[in-house]
């Protein structure tokens, strides 16, 4: 199946998402927000992806939300979308929107593998909401950050506000939530933003597919936990975050898979796990 906004790739377990539109810097057109959550849902539920690389094709990553979105006939967002009559529905058609695109990127959180970004040039606006929601985010020298919502008069509504505070000092979000202006990689790396900075593009990538690969040839199951247990001891204190993982491990840990990665060891091989069950919408 084509998609308008993305190339995908799968090569041994690792999943490899770009977004195609350099000739407009990734911005996100009404077809990306329906595009990204199937091709995650769908890579996540077929239990044979491990891990995702997520990149943009050309000089930037992601130049956030198209402009198009904004002013097309119909649109259930910005001044298009106050045609109708009565404020209540408008207001409701626009907060339906707003957390329609929120799920886009709230796929990548509930997505069973890891996702990993590679980061170049601009990451704004909206590319700084879907980063935010990645497990690993690692950048060009050139990469820099900005919540750019504030510049056009509006209030980042897609996760920026409610994720990045997670993982950096609230002080910083706040101040570049404020005054909209350019973060360096340097300082994202400074910050704990991203994990570690290339000197270009192609450094870039094929350093963050070697993380991937790396992280595709341990138990998929040992990872999904560990997202899940990191997942749900963010939003919960530290007793209910130990009191889940025991959980978890009652009835997720896998013996053969213990085994397995140990054999391995002795054995100086790779291990061999199977993948993760395919889930389907039906039963």
């Amino acid at each position: 199946m084509g998609h308008t906004c993305f190339d995908i790739e799968i090569t041994d377990k690792v999943g490899h998402i770009k977004m195609n539109r350099p000739e407009k810097a990734n911005s996100m057109i009404a077809e990306f927000w329906n595009e990204l959550p199937e091709i995650v849902d769908e890579m996540s539920a077929s239990g044979a992806v491990r891990a995702v690389v997520l990149s943009g094709e050309g000089r930037h990553f992601c130049s956030g939300m198209d402009l198009s979105v904004f002013s097309a006939s119909g649109s259930d967002v910005g001044p298009a979308a106050s045609g109708a009559k009565h404020t209540s529905r408008r207001g409701e058609r626009f907060r339906s929107t707003a957390m329609k695109l929120q799920d886009s990127f709230t796929a990548l959180e509930r997505a069973r593998m890891p996702i990993l970004c590679a980061i170049q040039g601009a990451c704004v606006g909206g590319g700084i909401d879907m980063v935010s929601a990645a497990d690993l985010r690692y950048a060009c020298e050139s990469a820099y950050f900005c919540i750019a919502e504030i510049n056009i008069g509006m209030t980042a509504d897609v996760g920026t506000l409610q994720r990045m505070p997670r993982l950096v000092a609230e002080g910083i979000v706040r101040e570049l939530a404020y005054t909209g202006r350019k973060w360096s990689a340097a300082e994202a790396l400074a910050a704990g933003f991203v994990n570690k900075i290339y000197a270009d593009h192609e450094q870039l990538l094929s350093g963050v597919h070697e993380i991937a690969a790396e992280i595709a040839s341990k138990s998929p199951m040992a990872v999904w936990g560990t997202k899940k247990s990191m997942q749900y001891s963010q939003e919960h204190s530290i007793a209910d975050g130990l009191e889940h993982i025991a959980t978890w491990n009652a009835s997720m840990f896998d013996t053969d898979d213990m085994a397995e990665a140990f054999a391995a060891q002795m054995e100086k091989r790779a291990a061999d796990f199977p993948d993760l069950w395919a889930q389907s919408r039906g039963l």
